[in-house]
């Protein structure tokens, strides 16, 4: 079995503002390249056409595909967060867990039996901290150790 902890909404709404902001450069990048070089104003629909259609789909891709943390019964993966350290790992290869803050965010701490560590700041996961940090203390449990 695997849990999917998804992005915070906070996040989500942070990354489809992004994307939105990208789309409409590209078109004002597009309007003025066809002012400059007497192109067809045609593009521009077109260009502003794909930018609504790639802004949709990325932001349902990011609603509901995006997952920041991925716990199975072999392990764990991390994604979309900077400086997470090591992305992924078998639970065998975790020595122990603990909680801290880290540029005062607070972020749990998976200590991996080789020196290095995954940190996962837990205010960009929707969901309940506390849930989370247990259900990582049954993993390890089954796989290594937890403080």
């Amino acid at each position: 079995m695997q849990t999917d902890y998804r992005l915070a909404p906070q996040f989500t709404a942070r990354l489809f503002g992004l994307a939105l902001m990208i789309g409409g450069l590209l078109l004002v990048l597009v309007t003025v390249l066809v002012a400059t070089l007497r192109v067809s104003p045609d593009l521009i629909v077109v260009m502003a056409l794909v930018i609504i259609v790639l802004v949709f789909v990325s932001g349902a891709m990011v609603s509901r595909g995006a997952y920041v943390v991925r716990l199975s019964a072999d392990g764990y993966r991390v994604r979309f967060v900077r400086g997470a350290g090591v992305k992924q790992a078998r639970w065998s290869d975790v020595a122990d867990a603990v909680t801290t803050e880290v540029a005062g965010s607070p972020c749990v701490v998976l200590r991996l039996k080789d020196g290095r560590s995954t940190t996962i700041p837990v205010e960009v996961m929707a969901g309940d901290r506390e849930e989370f940090v247990r259900e990582l203390r049954t993993h390890l449990g089954r796989g290594g150790t937890s403080r």
